[in-house]
């Protein structure tokens, strides 16, 4: 295991410089190591690390949430309300329709096959938007009208909506009888989510004010809490969206005590660079090369035709706001790249033994090469062109 997570950091660390040296996202490096690394090509990683990548993975996507949460300024938000609110859901809804319409005449599948891909497809990738609209909270872009911060919040909830669209189809393409508490568990799971994080958040800040504890436990606390409420999502009967929580934790830090958050946020930073790495090698390991074998240029038009689709439900969103054109613009970008969720239940359609299980399998792989450091290279290049800059 140890030769594993060694050749994981040696090889994500080299390729990521590589890329941005010739200014190309680093991330874009990371996933192409994971892909030469990987099960499906040299085969370096031990089958104990691949065994556990998913789990290592959510630790990274932990890891994001709590950066995000420590910057997050509920006042910002306030600004952005309606817009973070559509941005949920009515991006995602906007591509499961366009897959709905296209994907059927295109790869020959059913109306509820392409309803599962585009569940699958439709899930923006957190791990590839929450950094960079980090920085641009870092570097005071766009925050005089808090876009980051919409983008952000719009971002981490987009995926509790997608994944519950991707078991209520998978559930009628296998027969069974959809809920409607199913439907109705997606905005009770959010509200409990956010009310525990805040509540873990606020108790936590108490804590390290009374006992004037050391930044670093404060971090590892911070940590353990996240772990514990992600391990408690599957065991509750109650619906809890634990990724929310995470972020709200940090969001109840902050506003009790800014001091303190930009302390931890600090740490958490340099956390993030080897996780960065980590995170990102791992989903390249998970891409399927077999599966591109039967992939052509139908897949990747596919792909392009839905990503309009979701970039008109995110000009949707924004309309009647405040934004200008460019501002709006930017949202549209940064809304589309994929990668951490495709890699997460891309596969399970063919595990179901579903019969469209190969062709969302490859058009999840290609969605994460193509969208991942594409939208990440849009993201990087077009930010100082698009956004005001908050003096």
């Amino acid at each position: 295991m140890l030769l594993s997570l060694a050749i994981i950091m040696f090889s994500g660390l080299v390729l990521g410089e590589v890329c941005k040296r010739i200014r190309f996202p680093s991330l874009f490096g990371m996933i192409i190591a994971g892909i030469i690394i990987g099960p499906f090509t040299l085969d370096l990683i031990d089958s104990s690390v691949l065994n556990i990548s998913t789990e290592l993975r959510k630790i990274a996507l932990i890891i994001i949430l709590i950066r995000a949460g420590l910057k997050l300024n509920v006042s910002d938000l306030k600004k952005v309300g309606r817009p973070a609110v559509m941005m949920c859901f009515l991006p995602a809804c906007f591509e499961i329709v366009g897959m709905v319409l296209l994907a059927p005449p295109l790869l020959h599948i059913t109306r509820i096959e392409a309803a599962i891909l585009g569940a699958v497809v439709g899930a923006v990738s957190p791990a590839v938007i929450v950094p960079r609209m980090i920085d641009l909270i870092d570097r005071r872009y766009g925050t005089d009208k808090g876009i980051p911060q919409m983008i952000l919040a719009g971002a981490s909830v987009d995926d509790v909506f997608v994944i519950v669209m991707f078991t209520t189809f998978t559930s009628l393409a296998k027969g069974e009888k959809v809920s409607v508490m199913r439907f109705v568990n997606i905005p009770i799971s959010i509200i409990i989510g956010i009310a525990v994080g805040l509540g873990a958040g606020c108790l936590l800040t108490m804590w390290s004010q009374k006992f004037k504890v050391r930044d670093t436990i404060q971090m590892i606390a911070l940590l353990s809490v996240s772990f514990l409420m992600t391990a408690a999502e599957d065991r509750l009967i109650i619906p809890f969206a634990s990724l929310i929580a995470v972020m709200a934790m940090g969001l109840a830090v902050r506003q009790r005590s800014t001091e303190l958050a930009v302390k931890l946020s600090s740490g958490f930073d340099k956390l993030w660079i080897p996780a960065e790495i980590l995170l990102f090698v791992l989903v390249g390991a998970s891409v399927a090369i077999d599966s591109l074998k039967t992939a052509g240029i139908t897949a990747v038009l596919l792909i392009l035709a839905v990503l309009v689709f979701r970039m008109l439900g995110v000009l949707l969103c924004v309309l009647g706001t405040n934004l200008s054109n460019k501002e709006r613009l930017l949202c549209m970008i940064a809304y589309t790249p994929k990668a951490t969720v495709q890699a997460a239940i891309g596969g399970l359609p063919l595990a179901m033994g579903l019969a469209c299980g190969d062709v969302v399998l490859t058009v999840s792989v290609i969605a994460i090469l193509l969208t991942a450091p594409l939208g990440a290279f849009a993201i990087d290049l077009s930010y100082r062109k698009l956004l005001n800059r908050e003096s």
